[in-house]
């Protein structure tokens, strides 16, 4: 290692106004040690350990122990992909910290005002409840942290250019003025892609069954833009009157739902006359070759939810068919071109099956030995990836 591009424990202190004494408790106890060549007792730091610290602190400020900061590091990749996946989770963490702040500013201001009349019982509670409501942060950071793998992997490997939320969006049929729902939202991707696109006579609602999505999205979009309105949905019970708005949009979440004949029914319900559903999906063979990757290896393990069986593109226009008209479907023409191990062994690890409980200690390594041979005798991996959506209308 290049020792010239590395920090001793004082210039790394002098660099981040971190003491020197903080820098070697880390060291001790494990949380950072120095990976550059040491000159005799003189420690030295190289680029990866500043990321790491840069982690820690962040994860600090947000008031995490040392222990579960040091569980949360140790779990993720070795290389962790580029440091800007990990900045960007840490950004939507903080906002949606900075989100819950603000309530409970509100509700402390709101309990002064009646505090000039004596004490209120339902006021202090309310502050009480806003307070007790902080989020486990940890556990967001992790969530933010996966998603933003997942995203990387498909913004830089994917063969279409145009991109997936760019493409949908060119296809829907909607007037100025349009009243739109989104079921399963997420963190607000889809419309802050299109950000430039936006008929700003278009008004938005965007739902999701996750609190701390909806509060993600909501401070992703601007929790003061007026033409979007943010609430926590469940789309089996979608709480809006009889034909409310002239377009629902269900993206990728469908075969998450208990119930999809009774969402869809909800669908139809809400919509005008004449109004569009817009639902995406994906068919059973996206990404097998990742699941392939995976058994070859460990016939144990998995990475692909199987959840995709439930509404996929091959049943979903059946599925829809019961509520829906003038159904077409319409598929997104792609693949993954994958030439580097990492990108991909993190994707196998931020979903939701079980590839980050036994890819780890030597098993990664070997894992990532057995892709680097893959690698090395094909040049690039190639991944199957077929999405679509239906489009129909009541």
């Amino acid at each position: 290692m290049d020792k010239e591009n590395c920090l001793t424990t004082g210039q790394l202190a002098k660099r981040t106004g971190i003491t020197v004494r903080t820098l070697r408790y880390y060291d001790q106890i494990g949380l950072l040690s120095p990976g550059g060549h040491r000159t005799g007792s003189i420690r030295l730091y190289n680029m990866k350990d500043m990321e790491r610290l840069q982690r820690i602190q962040m994860l600090k400020y947000l008031g995490l122990s040392l222990q579960t900061i040091m569980d949360i590091l140790d779990a993720e990749s070795p290389s962790n992909g580029e440091i800007r996946h990990s900045l960007q989770a840490q950004l939507d963490v903080l906002q949606k910290k900075i989100a819950h702040t603000e309530h409970v500013v509100h509700a402390i201001r709101d309990a002064m005002e009646m505090s000039a009349y004596g004490s209120d019982w339902n006021h202090l509670a309310d502050v009480i409840q806003t307070v007790q409501s902080e989020q486990n942060w940890g556990e967001q950071y992790r969530t933010a942290n996966r998603l933003q793998t997942r995203i990387h992997l498909y913004d830089k490997y994917s063969t279409n250019p145009q991109g997936w939320h760019r493409w949908i969006f060119e296809q829907l049929e909607v007037q100025p003025g349009a009243h739109i729902l989104e079921l399963g939202c997420g963190d607000g991707t889809f419309w802050i892609r299109n950000a430039e696109r936006i008929p700003s006579s278009w008004r938005i609602t965007l739902t999701d069954m996750s609190s701390g999505m909806v509060e993600e999205a909501r401070c992703r979009l601007g929790s003061n833009n007026p033409q979007f309105k943010f609430l926590c949905v469940d789309a089996q019970q979608i709480p809006f009157h009889e034909e409310q708005f002239d377009m629902v949009i269900a993206n990728n979440m469908l075969y998450h739902v208990p119930d999809i004949p009774r969402a869809i029914r909800e669908m139809h319900r809400i919509l005008k006359q004449g109004g569009i559903v817009c639902t995406s999906t994906m068919s059973t063979q996206h990404l097998q070759e990742v699941e392939h990757l995976a058994v070859s290896f460990d016939p144990e393990l998995h990475v692909l939810d199987h959840a995709i069986k439930r509404f996929h593109l091959d049943n979903g226009g059946d599925l829809l068919s019961s509520c829906f008209s003038d159904l077409r479907l319409l598929r997104y023409e792609d693949c993954l071109l994958v030439n580097e191990a990492e990108p991909l062994i993190e994707y196998m690890i931020s979903t939701p099956m079980n590839a980050r409980e036994r890819l780890v200690g030597a098993a990664i390594d070997k894992f990532r030995d057995h892709v680097n041979r893959l690698l090395q005798q094909n040049g690039t991996l190639e991944m199957t990836k077929e999405n679509g959506i239906f489009l129909g209308r009541k």
